[in-house]
């Protein structure tokens, strides 16, 4: 039973991003791009080497992310207060306004998929929201763990 749900899981999930993937592409950038741009407007300034691990690539993919945002005019670089060799990475006004538009745009796609699912599967999924919140919890857990050993 568990593997079935496993693999009905895996392949939702990969569907679902391979649909919401074609919304992101209206905000206009990267894939890479709109994922760092999430982490600095949703968790506030980062360390760009912090920005890096959050985002699982090597500093220097990061540092040429982080290029292409401040040449659009979406991220900034400021000295760290408490480390003069490390930077903050920061979404400027027009990031937070961008990165908020794509993310409105993803809730509003997905809202007007449920509304075509009958009220049983709505009712469904709104009861799973919680466990599927703490699945994502579980499973940093065991990817962390995997890569410790």
């Amino acid at each position: 039973m568990l593997g079935t749900t496993a693999g009905q899981l895996n392949s939702s999930a990969t569907r679902i991003m391979r649909w919401l993937d074609v919304v992101d592409r209206g905000a206009g950038l990267t894939p890479a791009r709109l994922s760092a741009l999430s982490v600095l407007v949703f968790g506030g300034p980062t360390p760009l080497g912090r920005l890096a691990a959050s985002e699982d690539v090597a500093g220097p993919t990061m540092t040429r992310i982080v290029d292409g945002l401040e040449t659009l005019g979406l991220a900034r670089r400021d000295p760290h207060p408490d480390d003069s060799r490390a930077v903050l990475v920061s979404a400027t006004d027009d990031g937070d306004r961008l990165m908020r538009h794509a993310a409105s745009e993803r809730i509003a796609t997905i809202d007007a998929a449920l509304d075509l699912l009958t009220p049983a599967d709505r009712a469904a999924l709104e009861q799973a929201g919680p466990a599927m919140l703490r699945l994502v919890d579980a499973l940093a857990e065991t990817v962390s763990q995997t890569r410790r050993e």
